[in-house]
């Protein structure tokens, strides 16, 4: 299990040195592979090696695909003039509340999915 866990942080690492290394020869492809859901390919990718079950690795896919605008959330506060002006750390808790609202939201939707 621990040289699993050890291949992984590899694995991670090396795409973002080598995108960090990438930015001094071509930073737009350098830009474009750190705006990939790099986070969300590694672990489909690791995590589908490690226990090899196509529907676990389905059902975490569409888990990603429904999180990530479900999270924008969080983000919505810092649109809003009147909580903008709250302050930072005011914008941010409510942010950070809303990711609660999304998470329930998510969870409804992934059990329709699985």
């Amino acid at each position: 299990m621990v040289i699993v866990t050890l291949f992984k942080l590899v694995v991670a690492a090396s795409v973002i040195a080598f995108a960090s290394w990438l930015s001094q020869k071509r930073p737009e492809l350098a830009g474009f592979i750190i705006a990939l859901p790099l986070a969300s390919l590694i672990a489909l990718a690791l995590g589908h090696v490690q226990h090899g079950e196509a529907e676990k690795s389905i059902l975490f896919a569409k888990s990603i695909l429904v999180g990530v605008p479900v999270s924008y959330l969080f983000f919505l506060p810092f649109f809003v003039p009147t909580l903008a002006k709250q302050g930072f750390w005011a914008t941010y808790g409510i942010g950070i509340a809303l990711l609660g609202l999304g998470f329930l939201i998510h969870r409804q939707i992934v059990s329709w999915l699985a």
